[in-house]
């Protein structure tokens, strides 16, 4: 593994050429040396998941929707497994909008 010293002349351009090799230990070196933070907070990750969700949601009642419509449209004795098929989909906004409560808290 290389020293600091010999990461700070291969930055500084001191080092004309290195073997792959040792241009990888640089690299775990400067790895090492960087932040551990995360790279999403809690708070950012619960909003990504309740944006897909919706995403996903949306997605879904498109389908859905259009086919129960043209379902209702032929048959009236239809529209409560419509209604119920065009319902479902929303569980998931549902279940991604409870992780804005769940994650957060978890930390």
């Amino acid at each position: 593994m290389p020293t600091i010293e010999q990461f700070d002349r291969v930055r500084n351009g001191t080092v004309a050429t290195q073997p792959y090799t040792t241009m990888i230990d640089n690299l775990a070196l400067a790895l090492q040396q960087a932040s551990s933070s995360p790279a999403l907070t809690p708070k950012a990750a619960a909003a990504i998941a309740v944006g897909l969700g919706a995403l996903a949601t949306g997605y879904a009642q498109r389908g859905i929707g259009s086919a129960a419509i043209g379902a209702v449209a032929e048959d009236d004795d239809m529209f409560v497994q419509a209604l119920i098929f065009t319902a479902l989909p929303e569980t998931l906004i549902i279940i991604a909008f409870v992780t804005i409560f769940i994650v957060p808290s978890a930390y």
